[in-house]
């Protein structure tokens, strides 16, 4: 009959600190969300200044939309409408901007590095102390931008027509 009480006590005390565990977790844990906009309408949006990281903003239009000064870093921008987006100060480090369109986005003093931007379309952008060091474009993409590439990046120190890679 002892065993039998000491082991209900037993399973008692454990149920109970597995409660509290729980509460405690609940009511103290801040959990980190991050938010999916897959084919969202976000024209003019303003993420300026925040951390967004693990974010996704695949294929949706973010036209005219603020990321200045917003840590982005690894977030996936997969064929957005970035059109006069101003990045300016913004951390896009090891993002996919893969197909997406950056025309005429403002992209002064940008940390861009490693990251994936192949198939991106940079008509009419403003690179001026931008840092593209590691980051995938092609050929002809890096020849234009090269012919308006200036400045120094302020965070990393490196010159834009380094890390393009220019001649």
């Amino acid at each position: 009959m002892k065993l039998i009480n000491f082991s209900f006590r037993n399973l008692i005390f454990r149920f109970i600190n597995i409660l509290l565990c729980l509460t405690l977790v609940m009511v103290v844990a801040k959990p980190v969300f991050a938010d999916v906009y897959v084919k969202a309408f976000l024209e003019g949006a303003d993420f300026s200044g925040r951390s967004l990281q693990g974010y996704q903003f695949n294929e949706s239009d973010l036209r005219s939309s603020s990321f200045v000064n917003a840590d982005a870093q690894g977030v996936s921008f997969f064929a957005a409408n970035m059109k006069e987006a101003n990045l300016t100060g913004a951390n896009l480090s090891y993002s996919t901007l893969d197909n997406a369109r950056l025309d005429k986005a403002n992209l002064t003093n940008a940390v861009i590095e490693g990251s994936f931007a192949y198939g991106t379309s940079f008509n009419g952008v403003i690179i001026e102390g931008a840092d593209f060091t590691d980051v995938d474009l092609r050929p002809p993409i890096r020849q234009k931008l090269c012919q308006v590439a200036k400045g120094q990046n302020p965070i990393t120190g490196r010159l834009t027509r380094e890390t393009l890679e220019c001649e």
